[in-house]
């Protein structure tokens, strides 16, 4: 059967599958694109008491899709009960929202937003946002929130940012583990185009004879490397399990090559599998604890134990697969999911299932330790599968070893207010 049959074959089949392989649907499906996928080394919103009463009684609002209908509350506030943001934040979200325009600035709602923030003059960003935008605080429901009862206006935020790894385009030397692309037995197929309401779900498989079965875990694609069946799909070797590890979690990265090259590659598509966090791993069977736990202790404890790497690496089933990115700038970020390039400090990943990307928000971040207390403006620009929830962030701070010790260390508590053009109501568009 050549490729277009199978295919065919396969989505003729998906209605059987779904109704009885409710497992598997629930092994395979998730947001997309799902770039990057950090944040969910610490798992779980960090929720504080009840939202005062005033925020209580709001409608409830329609959501972004069915699956989160009722889930989120909205408050109309005045730009004077935000916290104070600096002025660099502004005008880095400026920045940010400049390009997020590019994808979105025809539609009506971010019409004349977007056609006033190209004329916005240096140091007018925070004056901009204040006269096309109207600050709403957000608040997540007990459905979503996991409480009895009410609502919470906090949640989780963590870091994410672009990592430096060492490799070559062959395999010699230190330059052993592989980083691949797509493999071709890899399928994804849009569940929305049968359910409607699964709007932004695919189910990722492979065929075996007419079926549609799960793609193969970690473990299992690791298995098949070892035995050479994978080899035709690697982009470059790198010289650290844990780096490679980790550049799959943070969704893209540079590859320092041994020619003097350097080489940045992106999220292509994973393997459909769910995200799962390495940290509740250690805790189990290390010895470690949740309160030492950061990027930066998985790496030392795995660097200390080579022996049991990778019995660690297959404590998370997600496998991403990567693509070359070929002209970029050095100077810009990564590409999001919105297919822009990420704004240090200024860009976020949110769950799409709630938050359209290109919105901006205002974020009050604040952690006990490492110390971390900031008001930032922010664009949501990507989406990872880790990232789920109403007031679930992840915060990208960019390129390099110093954000790198940012974005590991980052597990904060978090409170948000979207910003909407002025005359937009959430509870009618979100």
């Amino acid at each position: 059967m050549n490729g277009s049959l199978k295919m065919m074959a396969a989505v003729r089949g998906i209605r059987g599958l779904l109704a009885a392989g409710a497992a598997l649907l629930l092994a395979a499906c998730s947001s997309t694109p799902e770039a990057p996928q950090t944040g969910a080394v610490f798992e779980g919103a960090v929720l504080t008491p009840q939202a005062p009463a005033a925020l209580q009684r709001q409608t409830p609002p329609q959501a972004a899709y069915p699956l989160a209908d009722g889930a989120v509350r909205f408050a109309k506030v005045s730009f004077s009960a935000l916290p104070e943001v600096p002025d660099e934040s502004w005008e880095a979200a400026l920045s940010a929202f400049r390009r997020s325009c590019s994808k979105m600035g025809t539609r009506s709602m971010w019409l004349d937003a977007c056609s006033n923030a190209q004329f916005v003059q240096q140091g007018r960003a925070r004056e901009f946002f204040m006269t096309w935008f109207e600050p709403w605080s957000v608040a997540q429901t007990a459905a979503d929130g996991g409480k009895a009862a009410g609502v919470d206006d906090t949640g989780l935020a963590t870091g994410y940012y672009e990592p430096l790894l060492q490799g070559s385009r062959r395999r010699h030397g230190p330059y052993q583990h592989p980083i691949y692309r797509v493999p071709d037995d890899l399928i994804s197929i849009d569940l929305s185009t049968i359910y409607p309401q699964l709007k932004g779900m695919r189910l990722r498989g492979r065929l075996e004879g007419r079926k549609v079965v799960p793609y193969g875990s970690r473990a299992e694609i690791t298995r098949r490397a070892r035995a050479g069946l994978m080899d035709r799909y690697v982009i470059c070797w790198v010289d650290d399990p844990i780096e490679a590890f980790f550049l799959q979690i943070q969704g893209s990265g540079r590859i320092a090559l041994d020619d003097g090259s350097v080489m940045r590659v992106g999220f292509a598509d994973q393997n459909g599998h769910p995200y799962r966090a390495v940290a509740g791993w250690l805790v189990k069977n290390a010895g470690l604890s949740t309160s030492e736990m950061s990027m930066q202790r998985i790496k030392r404890w795995a660097k200390e134990n080579p022996n049991r790497t990778q019995e660690l690496l297959n404590a998370n089933p997600n496998f991403v697969f990567f693509s070359e990115r070929r002209g970029s700038s050095p100077k810009e970020g990564p590409l999001g999911a919105q297919e822009v390039p990420l704004t240090a400090e200024a860009s976020v990943a949110v769950d799409r299932r709630y938050w359209p990307l290109g919105l901006p928000f205002v974020l009050d971040i604040e952690q006990a330790s490492p110390r971390m207390k900031m008001a930032r403006a922010v664009v949501a620009q990507d989406t990872g599968s880790a990232i789920r929830g109403v007031l679930r962030f992840d915060y990208f701070w960019g390129y390099g070893e110093q954000a790198g010790s940012r974005a590991g260390a980052q597990k904060s508590d978090v409170r948000a207010w979207i910003l909407m053009p002025r005359g937009e109501d959430p509870r009618m568009r979100m």
